[in-house]
C-alpha cells in the first residue's frame, strides 16, 4: 500500500498539466477578498530535490519541467499559464537553477493570501512523506495558515466541508496504487457536491489500459451533469519515447494523464486552450502524443 512515492515522479509531465491547472485555478480564486480554504487530499511530501536520490534515479523530470524549460529561449515564448507555472516554480530556486521542485502544497501555500486569511488543510497517510511533509511545512513559518495531517484524505475531506467560508478548493491526487482509489475519487466527489456544492473540485488521474481509469472521468462527468454543475476535462499525452539506436524499446511508462474539474473558473478554459497545444509541442515525443479539452 505504501510503495508509491511522489519524490520518484516530481516534475514529470503529470506534474506539468497537474500544477499549471492548479496556478490557474488559484489566481483566479484569491482574486476574491473571502478567505479561500483549500484541501488536498494526498499532499506527498510537499517539496522535493530534482538531483535528489528519488527523482534522480528515475529521470522523469527530463520529459518535464526540465524539458519545458529547455525547449523555451525565453518565458516570454510561453503562453500566460504556462510562464506562471514556470515562474512559480523558478521561485523555488536560484536564478537559472532548477534543483528543487515543489509540489501541490508548496505551490498553493506561496499563491494563498495570509491577509484573507486563506487556510490549507494538507493529509498525507505515507508514514515517511507524512513526517516529510510536517518538517517541510514548519520550515515555512506559515502558523496556522497550514495544517498538516496524518490520514487518508479521502475520509478526513468529509470534515473539511462546507468550510466556514463557504469558499473551498479540493485537489484529489492518490496514487491510484490500488485499484480502489478509483472508486473512492467518484465516491469522494459524490459526496463532496452533496455537502458542498459550489466548491471547486480538482482531480487528477492517470490515463493508462485499466478499466478503472478509462472509466474514471465517464463517472465524473455523469456525477456532475446529475448534480447540474460544469465540468472541465483536459489531457496531456507525451507519447512514446522512440528507442535509441541499438536499444530495446522499453515499456512506455506513464505517457498521459488528465485534470478533471467541476465547478471551474470561468477563465481556465481559456488558458488550457491555449496551453496545452504549447505543452504537447514542447513536451511531446511522436507517437501517441496529443491533448484533449472538453467542458459542459
Amino acid at each position: 500500500m505504501f510503495s508509491y512515492r511522489h519524490a520518484f515522479h516530481a516534475g514529470a509531465h503529470p506534474d506539468v498539466i497537474k500544477h499549471t491547472m492548479l496556478i490557474a485555478i488559484l489566481r483566479h480564486l484569491t482574486q476574491k477578498e473571502t478567505p479561500l480554504a483549500v484541501v488536498d487530499t494526498h499532499a506527498g511530501a510537499g517539496l522535493y530535490r530534482l538531483d535528489g536520490d528519488y527523482a534522480g534515479t528515475s529521470g522523469e523530470a527530463a520529459d518535464g519541467v526540465i524539458k519545458l524549460v529547455s525547449s523555451l529561449q525565453s518565458l516570454d515564448d510561453a503562453t500566460p499559464a504556462v510562464r506562471d507555472y514556470l515562474e512559480v516554480i523558478g521561485g523555488f530556486n536560484a536564478p537559472g537553477q532548477l534543483k528543487v521542485y515543489p509540489g501541490s502544497p508548496f505551490i498553493t501555500q506561496q499563491l494563498l493570501r495570509q491577509e484573507a486569511r486563506d487556510k490549507l488543510k494538507l493529509f498525507e497517510l505515507h508514514p515517511t512523506d507524512s513526517k516529510s511533509l510536517a518538517g517541510n511545512v514548519a520550515q515555512l513559518e506559515a502558523g496556522r495558515q497550514v495544517s498538516v495531517v496524518r490520514q487518508d484524505g479521502f475520509e478526513g475531506l468529509k470534515a473539511c466541508l462546507p468550510p466556514p467560508s463557504r469558499r473551498a478548493l479540493v485537489l484529489i491526487d492518490p496514487s491510484y496504487e490500488i485499484k480502489s482509489d478509483y472508486a473512492k475519487v467518484a465516491a469522494a466527489i459524490q459526496d463532496g457536491l452533496k455537502r458542498f456544492a459550489t466548491g471547486v473540485y480538482a482531480v487528477w488521474y492517470p490515463i493508462i489500459p485499466r478499466p478503472e481509469a478509462h472509466d474514471l472521468p465517464r463517472r465524473l462527468k455523469t456525477i456532475a451533469n446529475k448534480a447540474g454543475k460544469p465540468w472541465l476535462n483536459a489531457t496531456l499525452s507525451i507519447g512514446q519515447a522512440p528507442a535509441r539506436p541499438g536499444e530495446l524499446q522499453h515499456g512506455p511508462g506513464l505517457t498521459a494523464s488528465g485534470m478533471f474539474v467541476i465547478n471551474p473558473p470561468h477563465t481556465l478554459k481559456g488558458a488550457m486552450q491555449a496551453a496545452l497545444p504549447q505543452l504537447e509541442q514542447l513536451l511531446g515525443r511522436g507517437k501517441g502524443q496529443g491533448h484533449t479539452l472538453e467542458s459542459s
